[in-house]
């Protein structure tokens, strides 16, 4: 409520405002105000709110006892399981009649008691995975294990695929008839074997999966000093390389039409597929080099050339570039599970050497 006199000073110092060249709208937002309001005021030569002061309470509320009745019957052994919905016409059946559905639901929320009326833990809050970030290979892998189809309905083979973050290549593979934490440690067994990898050397991430946080893995990679990582239970985007690892593969061509005969037969295909995938796809994350020269180290010489033809092409035909050449920087750090920050100051934090590269062409032979 407003008094008159109250109004009339507003209306007097808005008229003057517009009337020094102020537009009504901005003027009336920054005290708060609607135009239309003020438009009212100054129709209404009295300026006296026409509002009425009194407040009415309806005949009809419940009172102080009838609400405590209530509750004690909502909160009662009988009936403090379930929702009201469930309450009134078992209350019926009694030949009882508190209130209507509406009016329980009504007390039962301010009263701060609209909740799950049954007794369940605590939601716990998820943290998000700790952010990791590689810088070459043999740092950090993810892996996962998918569904392969068989001639008989309702059962698998299992693909188990390691993948390294840095140069996206497929590390260590093996199809077996089960999921197992003790097939996953031999796996993984092997790959540090193969790859040399010391203790405190390896980030190995994955899903919640019985296989992934089992006694049997979590024993395995304590043994060989590899620090596990677990995404948020039913969260795939916290295991993004290996999910989209997965819907690649079976999204080519060569991926069979028929399910799979016998353990042989997909072991033979995934061999062909790894095959394909490390050594011909070229990723575009990583400036479309092939993941093996990835993980060998060829992939920044490589690069360069591709950077010196371009910039050769643009002195001869200046013309057809309106901008810089096609970016043929080396990716030089990937990030698994990133805090929220702008992408682009990541980027320019994550390419130091290169950015100074592409200024000067000497430089490239220092770094």
């Amino acid at each position: 409520m407003s008094s008159a006199l109250e109004r009339t000073g507003v209306t007097a110092l808005l008229v003057a405002a517009v009337t020094g060249g102020a537009r009504l709208a901005p003027t009336c937002a920054v005290i708060g105000l609607s135009s239309r309001t003020f438009q009212r005021w100054r129709l209404d030569g009295q300026g006296v709110d026409g509002r009425s002061l009194r407040h009415e309470s309806p005949g009809h509320k419940l009172s102080s006892a009838e609400r405590a009745e209530l509750l004690a019957v909502a909160n009662s052994a009988e009936f403090g399981h379930l929702p009201p919905s469930q309450i009134v016409p078992r209350l019926a059946d009694q030949n009882r009649y508190i209130a209507s559905e509406s009016t329980f639901y009504r007390v039962l929320r301010s009263a701060g008691q609209l909740a799950h009326r049954r007794s369940e833990r605590v939601s716990r809050k998820r943290a998000k995975p700790r952010a990791l970030a590689a810088t070459g290979p043999n740092q950090i892998y993810s892996w996962d294990i998918t569904y392969l189809p068989t001639q008989v309905l309702g059962l698998y083979f299992y693909l188990y695929l390691f993948v390294d973050v840095f140069s996206r290549k497929i590390v260590a593979w093996q199809v077996y008839a089960e999921e197992s934490g003790e097939h996953a440690g031999r796996i993984v067994q092997d790959l540090c074997w193969r790859e040399g990898i010391v203790p405190g050397q390896v980030t190995l991430h994955s899903d919640n999966g019985g296989p992934m946080k089992g006694a049997t893995m979590l024993v395995t990679l304590q043994t060989l000093g590899i620090m596990p990582s677990l995404s948020r239970p039913s969260v795939s985007n916290d295991n993004p390389y290996s999910e989209s690892l997965f819907k690649t593969l079976k999204y080519r061509p060569e991926y069979p039409l028929q399910p799979f005969e016998d353990l042989a037969t997909a072991r033979t295909w995934v061999t062909t597929l790894v095959q394909w995938y490390n050594h011909e796809h070229r990723h575009s994350a990583i400036r479309f080099v092939t993941l093996g020269q990835r993980h060998a180290g060829l992939d920044a010489a490589l690069l360069a050339i591709r950077h010196d033809l371009y910039k050769d092409a643009r002195l001869k035909n200046p013309l057809r570039w309106k901008r810089q050449t096609r970016n043929w920087r080396r990716v030089m750090v990937v990030h698994l599970n990133p805090e929220k920050a702008d992408k682009k100051e990541r980027e320019e934090s994550d390419n130091p050497i290169e950015e100074r590269t592409a200024v000067n062409p000497l430089m490239r032979q220092v770094a």
